[in-house]
């Protein structure tokens, strides 16, 4: 068995061994990491050999926890990256250099359809019908996105969405509510077959495919980080955040939204939940909650957009693709079908 996990803004960790009878046997843990003291390195192999094969994430890192010598010091992984490349050993996993990437950046779409497009690319990818995507959306039109176990009433104030020209729309991943103004966030949508995340948890998995956009940030000159569970922030406020959906084709949809510019004032008249989070520390605390890319760059949203894409082309070897008329046409119809309907916006009223 092999396994490998790339630690989120840290090191490669590789676990080779047997399973013999069900039962892990000859381990050896390597990696680029750093581990003092250098003996240290063999309590990971004792750790291992002899565990259940059937062993998960949790039950491995307090294994391996729990042989560490005192005074042992884990630069670039941890015992838990160790149990996560133990996991991906033992099922399908593969590594994003398995596969054939396509970053797609269309014209805009209306709001709806961009939610219906997550949908169809993901259950897509998920068939084997179309090449791992990512997908960065432009807008034309002002939503507010809300998650898909959210209450519209609670979240959204109908006047003033209605005064700035917020339609109100609900995706299908779960997490909070986002206002999307147009010219004013930088969102974009990974299409992953599932073998990608395989051996992972929900938690580990967001911050493995949130990584290479860390570095994209970071290439900008953004200090940016990972906030479990879903945000991207800076040492300001939070940059964006992220939502997942995992599909029945085996895909998983993992979309993210970042603040480019933001009204807070504006904020607070079209997000009931914005106004209660802040409600008493004034509007003031609301500005240092988001910290928007364009006062940490002073570039475009087209050029922080470009750049982006260049990080994915460069570490993943992606080529330029785009939405084939027939999912378009899939897209349009699942649209109206389910996402312009009042029974899908109101399944939480």
């Amino acid at each position: 068995m092999h396994g490998e996990y790339k630690v989120p803004g840290g090191k490669l960790v590789v676990v080779d061994f047997d399973v013999v009878d069900d039962v892990i046997r000859n381990p050896r843990v390597a990696g680029d990491f750093f581990l003092e003291p250098d003996e240290a390195l063999g309590d990971f192999d004792r750790a291992l050999d002899g565990l259940p094969a059937a062993s998960d994430a949790k039950q491995i890192a307090q294994a391996i926890t729990a042989a560490l010598r005192p005074g042992t010091v884990l630069l670039g992984f941890s015992a838990e990256a160790v149990a996560v490349a133990v996991r991906r050993a033992m099922t399908d996993a593969r590594s994003w250099a398995d596969f054939e990437w396509e970053v797609v950046h269309d014209a805009a779409v209306p709001p709806r359809t961009h939610l219906a497009l997550d949908e169809v690319l993901a259950t897509r990818v998920g068939e084997g019908r179309r090449k791992p995507t990512l997908r960065f959306w432009e807008w034309d039109e002002s939503a507010v996105v809300i998650g898909s176990f959210q209450s519209v009433k609670n979240e959204v104030d109908p006047e003033g969405a209605e005064k700035y020209g917020f339609e109100v729309v609900r995706r299908i991943s779960g997490g909070g509510a986002m206002m999307m103004e147009r010219g004013n966030v930088v969102t974009y949508s990974l299409y992953v077959p599932g073998e990608l995340v395989q051996g992972m948890s929900f938690a580990d998995s967001y911050a493995y495919l949130d990584d290479w956009v860390l570095q994209g940030l970071r290439g900008l000159g953004i200090e940016a980080t990972y906030q479990p569970l879903n945000d991207i922030a800076s040492p300001l406020g939070k940059i964006g955040g992220a939502a997942q959906k995992r599909l029945g084709s085996g895909g998983v949809l993992h979309h993210v939204t970042m603040a480019y510019d933001l009204d807070n004032a504006k904020m607070l008249e079209v997000l009931r939940i914005g106004r209660e989070k802040i409600s008493d520390k004034g509007i003031a605390s609301a500005a240092k909650r988001v910290d928007p890319l364009r006062s940490q760059t002073g570039l475009s949203r087209a050029a922080i957009i470009e750049s982006l894409k260049q990080t994915f082309t460069d570490l993943y070897g992606a080529t330029a693709g785009s939405v084939s008329a027939d999912e378009l046409a899939e897209a349009e119809a699942l649209a109206e079908s389910k996402f312009a309907t009042e029974e899908w916006l109101y399944r939480v009223p």
